[in-house]
């Protein structure tokens, strides 16, 4: 929600804040404006403007409406699968909304009411999300916490502003998992020194208040990648194909999630007892790294084991494993060796 909006509200009741420079908030308005009419809305989806109030409740930051419905669109064909295998009605993507902000409401204050802000939010909405995929396949809430989740939940990122629920405790106890009260920083030792001997190497500036050692420092690849016009040339091939997907310069006529690489409905028809194989994070998808011959996705028919790694995800900070939930068959793998994924994409299917 915008900013004028909240402040009204936390006026009307009774606190004290400031007032606004109406100047210099029109200004930071038409500059917006001319991004998104530029290049930035070719990767907004158009409801957004129209569903951000509706984060007031839950108190989910406005800007994670993109993420979070595209996240929304790629769990929606395996919820109404367990739907109809239910013999339930299958969902809209605003029912699925709605739901998905009621169990945000749910969850963050049995977090412990970690601030929602970057990463935090993403874990809130992330467990959020899970709940309820879990919940509407008729599983228990909090079957998948990721281990980001759990080291806030644990204290490994400081202590969190609220008391975790009694669930939340025992299900750490129940994991063999212990909670500390350690110094984050001590984490995390300092690695300037090593940056500014990459940027010494490079014959790059440290810019003003070392604002670029501190990009270089908090974001290696990418800082590389802009730094070598790698990004720029990323950044305006997919612009000129999201131009062409419009076909107009209309942007709010693209849509902004891509249709997926198979029929998941075709899948779920012929498997339907068959449990997905999800991506943990956002990458490049590697199922093998063969150095004698080509590397592939593993074989339909392969038999595999839950918690088994069947592949692994090429990530800016390292490798993330691809792991089967459940023991069974490799029934279809429809995501190819090397493709860039998403975190939530579908990779695989175990039955």
């Amino acid at each position: 929600p915008d900013v004028i909006t909240i402040r009204e509200m936390l006026r009307a009741d009774g606190f004290l804040v400031k007032d606004l420079n109406m100047d210099a908030y029109m200004e930071v308005r038409r500059l917006t404006q001319t991004f998104i009419d530029d290049f930035l809305g070719y990767w907004i989806n158009p409801s957004n403007a129209r569903m951000t109030s509706l984060l007031v409740g839950c108190g989910l930051p406005g800007g994670m409406m993109g993420s979070m419905m595209a996240d929304l669109k790629g769990f929606q064909g395996a919820i109404n699968a367990a739907q109809r295998s239910h013999g339930r009605p299958e969902m809209s993507l605003d029912t699925l909304m709605v739901k998905l902000f009621e169990e945000v409401e749910y969850v963050w204050p049995r977090l412990g009411y970690p601030p929602l802000v970057t990463p935090f939010s993403q874990y809130v909405k992330n467990t959020a999300l899970m709940n309820l995929f879990n919940m509407l396949s008729d599983k228990p809430r909090w079957s998948t916490i990721d281990k980001d989740t759990w080291g806030m939940i644990l204290g490994h990122m400081g202590r969190l502003p609220g008391p975790l629920a009694p669930e939340i405790v025992a299900l750490a106890k129940e994991k063999g998992l212990e909670f500390t009260d350690c110094n984050p920083q001590d984490n995390y030792p300092d690695e300037l020194p090593k940056f500014r001997a990459m940027m010494d190497e490079e014959g790059w500036d440290y810019g003003e208040d070392d604002e670029e050692l501190f990009e270089l420092a908090m974001h290696e690849r990418q800082y590389r990648d802009y730094r070598s016009g790698i990004a720029k040339e990323r950044f305006n091939k997919e612009l000129e194909e999201f131009k062409a997907k419009a076909g107009a310069p209309i942007v709010v006529e693209r849509p902004v999630v891509e249709m997926p690489k198979f029929d998941i409905q075709d899948i779920i028809a012929r498997y339907p007892k068959a449990t997905p194989v999800q991506s943990p994070v956002k990458g490049q998808l590697l199922w093998e790294v063969d150095v004698d011959d080509a590397s592939a996705a593993p074989a339909v028919g392969r038999k595999v084991k839950a918690g088994e790694v069947i592949g692994h995800i090429q990530t800016y900070y390292g490798m993330e494993e691809v792991v089967s939930a459940v023991d069974g068959i490799l029934v279809s793998v429809p995501a190819r060796q090397g493709a860039s994924v998403s975190k939530g994409e579908i990779l695989a299917f175990v039955q």
